[in-house]
């Protein structure tokens, strides 16, 4: 086995100054969570520019028993890119790898690499006349090997799936250092496992992804948002299974928030304004889209379906964004939710999903227990009620102290709601991954039989156990119990 000199020595040669550094100040902005829950050090900070590199270096840490934490924008929710405080762990970051490949307009689809911002594939596939169909209020900085790691989700799921469903083919480095590259489209495909699937949602655990291969769709020519209020989230639901029933077709989004998170992004964004005259419990922001075959009705069929909402009485109150920075300001109050509930003090912030038909009366039933069992917290749900996964939030009580609270009666909170997803048939992470915050959570609650064969994938593909060490995979009760 190498030394840890010599690996530093061969990493430094094979990337160079730009791909490897133990500068301090220059890996310390990588080593905390974009939530600031979660702080570690590092061997080295790796920059490699292609995969061949992340081939070679990922050998590299193979031959000196280096573990290797894997990072994109750093903008994951659960610590899942971020290295433990015994120093001993190489950060990886994948940021370099930043190409976008010619555009394939005609099979409307694109390679590109793990390295490449959301934003960015967004901008280049609307010069092209097409759009990449998934979006999240962190599109600046989350990079495409993140989505496919965490098989992240957003605000477009409902019509059009998550990371899952954009993947055509993956390109990932193997943690001996093979290369498994299945970037090539095929429609059908019968050679055994699909492993592209088995990659994505991974974290990190099973293999790098260096590139991908992602499907695209005809551009949006003309969008219909609207902001519904209502007097509960079960009137919400029903306004949903009423926009799927009259309008599915063009139905791109349906997003739910209580009076009081509106409320919180309303006071922390000082150029942000009310939409509705009244206040209300809850609000729906709901967004039609259609591509040039569609455009000439959507309008009709926006104004079709809240008059049909307000003669079934589902809603109290509504408005159609009349221009488009008007649509951009009712989705600015959406993708304002996290920096200004951050902003309030700690809280314990939850994933969770319920069965679609299930999540309106989940949210009834969780909210009041939980502010009942925890006096002085203040529990609200909000997100993607058409995907049945919200965000559920606990904040802490008036003057609670960050970092010491959710250590205390935090994870006391997270168990408890845990619980309560579980016996409601649910999953304690949606869309965000388990990554270091929810893996032991995970093992508490998981289905032994699939948590057996996660562990047997992992030693498996991983025999080393060097890939995002302690991260997603829960340890085997035999080892937790050392």
């Amino acid at each position: 086995m190498q030394s840890r000199a010599k690996f530093v020595e061969n990493a430094a040669t094979l990337l160079g100054k730009r791909g490897f550094t133990q500068d301090v100040d220059l890996i310390e902005p990588w080593l905390t969570d974009w939530r600031g829950r979660y702080s570690g050090k590092a061997l080295a900070l790796a920059s490699p520019a292609n995969t061949r590199e992340v081939a070679e270096l990922v050998k590299l840490c193979s031959e000196a028993d280096v573990p290797i934490v894997p990072q994109g924008g750093n903008s994951g929710m659960s610590g899942g890119a971020t290295p433990d405080a015994s120093g001993a762990s190489l950060l990886l970051s994948l940021r370099r790898l930043n190409t976008i490949e010619p555009i394939d307009i005609d099979s409307q689809h694109v390679t590109c690499g793990a390295g490449v911002v959301l934003q960015t594939l967004h901008d280049a596939a609307a010069s092209e006349g097409l759009r990449f169909p998934l979006t999240l209020g962190g599109k600046g900085s989350a990079t495409i090997g993140g989505l496919v790691s965490t098989n992240a989700g957003g605000t477009q799921v409902l019509r059009h799936g998550t990371m899952r469903a954009q993947v055509l083919g993956l390109q990932a480095v193997m943690a001996d250092g093979q290369v498994f590259d299945s970037l090539t489209p095929l429609k059908k495909d019968n050679r055994g496992f699909d492993l592209k699937q088995l990659m994505i949602g991974s974290e990190g655990t099973l293999g790098v992804v260096t590139a991908a291969t992602l499907r695209l769709l005809p551009a949006v020519a003309c969008r219909s948002v609207m902001f519904a209020g209502m007097e509960s989230i079960t009137d919400a639901r029903k306004l949903l299974v009423h926009a799927e029933r009259e309008i599915s077709d063009v139905l791109e989004g349906f997003e739910v928030m209580p009076r009081h998170t509106l409320q919180s992004v309303l006071a922390h964004y000082p150029d942000t304004r009310d939409p509705l005259t009244g206040e209300h419990d809850w609000y729906a922001l709901i967004e039609l889209a259609a591509d040039e075959t569609g455009a000439e009705t959507l309008d009709a069929k926006a104004e079709s379906f809240l008059a049909s909402g307000f003669k079934k009485q589902l809603l109290d109150d509504a408005t159609i964004a009349a221009s488009e920075s008007q649509a951009e300001a009712l989705w600015n109050l959406r993708d304002g939710i996290s920096a200004a509930e951050r902003a309030i003090g700690p809280a314990m912030q939850h994933d969770i999903s319920v069965p679609v038909e299930t999540m309106a009366d989940f949210v009834e039933h969780a909210l009041p227990t939980m502010n009942a069992t925890f006096p002085g917290t203040t529990a609200v749900a909000f997100g993607h009620l058409g995907d049945g996964n919200v965000h559920f939030h606990v904040l802490a009580p008036t003057g609670a102290e960050r970092g010491t609270w959710e250590e205390a009666e935090g994870k006391e909170i997270s168990c408890k709601l845990h619980d309560l997803v579980t016996e409601w048939g649910g999953s304690i992470s949606a869309e965000h991954g388990i990554g270091q915050m929810k893996r032991d959570e995970l093992g508490r609650l998981g289905d032994p039989a699939a948590l057996s064969i996660l562990r047997s994938v992992k030693s498996a593909l991983d025999p080393q156990g060097l890939l995002n060490p302690g991260k997603l995979v829960p340890l085997a009760p035999a080892q937790a119990n050392v």
